[in-house]
């Protein structure tokens, strides 16, 4: 055996005890269904193509068979030097049970290991039960004691081999590496100790912190072997088998001793209170002595890291690695890696990732340490403690936008972009006032604060940056809704429709609403916009059945609903909607939700609920995937037999437009349609999108742009935001060429952006003309060439009308949006 071998063998005996995380990982290595409790001889015929396991198995058999001698002699050698002559005796014995035991296990004879576990097991069983006996069978009269010889049965050599022998024949035939060895040292010493009444008591410890040693690491059946053999090593002292069956009071009080001894040792022993302490005071010695600034070259030496089996609390670690991370991001993540893979030390872990996200956020000192927050605590993003869970998402969300307001195309709307994470922080400070978790307001509170201030001093910068430049801002609007928390002002008229919804909604019978119109008329801006146009009495809950098309199942669609309605249930009216139950949901979901609606109506009695399904057309894929009606016929419950939910559909389709089976679900409809904004209300739109917009339309200019979009709301905003652009780099170019600057934009301008305007549009006008079926793409190329076409009335055109593509005239048909026209022109030539 050379130094190599030997150093590997000490290393595997060192995993054992300290590293069974490391020892599992290094085992699947050597075979992917290798453990520590794996006896590696049971696969001896793959030694030949795995030499890696074959020398494994050596080194088991090495440390299993020789490490319990040698412990157990330099014990018994300094146990009877200092306290009283060791019994080699029954170690000795014991140990030869251990070795025959290892032998057996180790060769390949499967019936001869099965015979030899049944015989010691009934050996150990008879012995046990006699034992036990003799404990608690106080009422025996001495005269029926004389009966049985018992005595000289105990006395008798017999017995001691008999225990002795059995014992460790028992434990070398279950045990595998890493409680074989520990099995093997704890009884080799134990019941060497069990001679007298201090080395009974000294046993009962040795065997409690060997049970304990043993169960803190990878033990499996042997952990229940350890109980037996600590109450079968009480048998072993003759005198106090009988002496407590016979109710001697000297010896009543040693078995008590014994147990109360082995009892605590055994708990001291699982929770390796003797590893603890030093290891503690190692940790306390590493934060008051390690330099500032230097904890990451530290990082190494914490205690898990020799350690990986460590029950007791690790307190001042999570500080340890918090300072780490100040410094060195990149080496404390690996150490909180290490710690959940490789240790049991979660818990220091969740603590330490609160303590860097809490030590993060207040080293926040302007809008650009904000904007890092996102990457630098994304890593605890998808799964956060409880102690941040709530909040540190919306922090991480604040960030986000302050990085997009950042990225904006102009000062302007950098500043307006800042509204939203003001308003958001603005909500999370009054949450956290109001919330019933103190620690989580004192940890928070003051960080929220801090960012506020932050944002409103950042915000106030740009104003003033703004207003210094000449620049036009650019504040149109192009494709995406309008929010109501920063583009309240660009949202125009629509109040006719507001109006009609709030009065058919507040009817003694409400109708099914059906708001439709073409793609980007405002339907989904409308919706957002609806809370504050409406009383509160009305309650409006918006999904958005654009994100429900991605679900597969009915159970994930009704959890969708669920909570697409409790986030706008809190943003609209501030109203925090009873929880659903979640484990109905995936039994029966539309049942289940049909309760969950009940409890609503319970819960904020005076209101009723305007369920606004936006893109509600997308409800047609989930019954494809699914092949069930169940939503259907769930919203055609909530029609018949809810009287305080009103249910309004949004979408781009007419009831004639979507499959027959619509019909059976959609009666009593009242249709609303989202058409061109009013003339007033583009014009207004056009010259005051937001307040102290600069004057920069001429009237033929306005006039103009009116002409081109019909006052397609998204089509003002597009020819407008081209608009600002191509006066903001012509007064650029001016300013080089030292010119005096264009204040207003003339008519001239506006046919200059039209092929600007149909690039930057071109997403949205391509899928308007696709949408057309090929005959009708042909009629629009014949009117590209006359643009007034006569031609029979007929259902195909008028479908073109409905569709705000075509308008009818006395002479004909032509195009309702010149603009519009423009692009099939386009398109016409290619």
């Amino acid at each position: 055996m050379n130094l190599n071998y030997l150093a590997e063998c000490l290393r595997l005996l060192y995993w054992i005890y300290f590293k069974p995380f490391t020892l599992a990982q290094w085992l699947r290595e050597i075979h992917p269904d290798l453990k520590s409790d794996t006896n590696p001889f049971s696969r001896r015929a793959e030694f030949s193509g795995n030499p890696k396991l074959r020398r494994y198995a050596g080194q088991v058999w090495w440390l299993t068979v020789a490490v319990p001698p040698v412990v157990a002699l330099l014990v018994g050698i300094i146990y009877s030097l200092v306290v009283e002559p060791f019994n080699w005796l029954r170690s000795s014995l014991f140990l030869m049970g251990w070795f025959l035991g290892n032998w057996v296990a180790r060769g390949d004879n499967t019936k001869l290991q099965k015979w030899l576990r049944a015989i010691t097991w009934i050996v150990i069983s008879i012995i046990f039960l006699m034992t036990i006996g003799l404990l608690f069978a106080t009422e025996l009269t001495p005269s029926i004691l004389q009966l049985i010889p018992l005595q000289s049965l105990f006395q008798s050599q017999f017995y001691v081999v008999a225990l002795g022998v059995a014992l460790g024949v028992a434990l070398g035939l279950l045990s595998g590496v890493a409680s074989g060895v520990a099995l093997g040292v704890a009884l080799g010493v134990a019941l060497g100790l069990l001679s007298g009444v201090a080395s009974g008591v000294a046993s009962g410890v040795a065997l409690g912190v060997a049970s304990g040693v043993v169960s803190g690491g990878k033990l499996g059946m042997a952990s229940g072997v350890m109980l037996v053999a600590s109450i079968l090593g009480l048998a072993m002292d003759l005198d106090l088998a009988l002496g407590v069956a016979l109710g001697v009071e000297f010896d009543v009080a040693f078995g008590i001793a014994f147990l109360v001894a082995s009892g605590v040792a055994f708990i001291l022993g699982t929770l390796r209170v003797y590893f603890w302490i030093p290891e503690l005071l190692w940790m306390f010695l590493l934060l008051r002595f390690v330099p500032e600034g230097d904890e990451v070259k530290w990082l190494r030496c914490l205690p898990p890291y020799f350690d990986q089996i460590i029950h007791l609390p690790m307190p001042l670690m999570d500080s340890f690695i918090v300072k780490a991370y100040q410094h060195n991001r990149l080496a404390a993540l690996h150490t909180l890696i290490y710690l959940i893979g490789s240790t049991n030390q979660q818990k220091v872990v969740l603590k330490a990732m609160v303590g860097i996200a809490i030590d993060t956020l207040n080293r926040c000192h302007n809008s650009e340490d904000i904007v890092a927050i996102t990457e630098q605590l994304a890593w605890i993003a998808s799964a956060p403690p409880p102690e941040i869970g709530s909040v540190l998402p919306e922090f991480l969300e604040i960030s986000q936008d302050v990085r997009a307001a950042e990225n904006a195309s102009s000062a302007y709307l950098q500043s307006e972009m800042l509204a939203t994470p003001v308003t958001k922080l603005d909500r999370l400070r009054t949450s956290l006032v109001l919330g019933k978790n103190a620690a989580l307001a004192t940890s928070f509170g003051s960080i929220v604060q801090r960012w506020l201030s932050i944002l409103e001093t950042s915000r106030q910068t740009i104003e003033e940056a703004a207003l210094d430049s000449a620049e036009i801002p650019q504040v149109y609007v192009a494709g995406p809704a309008l929010n109501p928390e920063n583009s309240s002002s660009r949202f125009k008229g629509r109040l006719d429709v507001f109006r009609e919804i709030e009065s058919l909604a507040g009817s003694s019978q409400p109708p099914v609403l059906l708001l439709y119109g073409g793609r980007r008329t405002g339907k989904t801006s409308a919706l957002k916009f609806l809370p504050q146009k409406v009383g509160s009495e009305l309650v409006p809950l918006s999904i958005d059945f654009q994100g429900a098309a991605m679900t597969t199942t009915l159970s994930g669609l009704a959890e969708f609903i669920a909570g697409e309605m409790v986030e706008a249930a809190r943003r609209n009216r501030n109203l925090q909607l009873p929880a659903i139950d979640r484990e109905s949901l995936k039994i029966d979901p539309f049942m289940a939700l049909q309760k969950w609606f009940v409890q609503i109506e319970k819960f904020a009695p005076g209101k009723r609920f305007l369920l606004c399904m936006d893109e509600f057309e997308r409800l047609e894929e989930v019954v494809k995937e699914t092949g069930s009606r169940s939503p259907l016929n769930f919203l055609r419950y909530i029609l018949q037999n809810r009287a305080n939910w009103i249910l309004l559909f949004s979408g781009s389709h007419t009831l004639d437009e979507l499959n027959p089976y619509w019909n059976d679900y959609l009666i009593n409809t009242q249709s609303l349609r989202m058409t061109y904004l009013q003339e007033a209300e583009a014009r207004d739109l056009i010259r005051n999108p937001v307040a102290n917009f600069p004057d920069i339309y001429t009237e033929a200019a306005i006039d103009e742009i009116i002409y081109l979009t019909r006052c397609q709301p998204y089509y003002v905003q597009l020819m407008c935001r081209v608009l600002v652009d191509r006066l903001n780099a012509i007064n650029r170019e001016k300013t080089r060429l030292n010119q005096e600057k264009q204040r207003q934009l003339a008519q001239g301008d506006v046919k200059a952006a039209i092929l600007k305007s149909l690039e930057q549009g071109g997403a949205a006008f391509r899928e308007r003309y696709q949408e057309l079926t090929e005959p009708e793409r042909e009629f629009l190329d014949k009117l590209i060439d006359e643009p007034v076409l006569a031609v029979a009335e007929s259902r195909s055109w008028q479908r073109l009308v409905e569709k705000e593509v075509l308008e009818a005239t006395e002479k004909g048909y032509r195009f309702q949006v010149p603009l519009f026209q423009k692009f099939v022109e386009i398109q016409s030539r290619q």
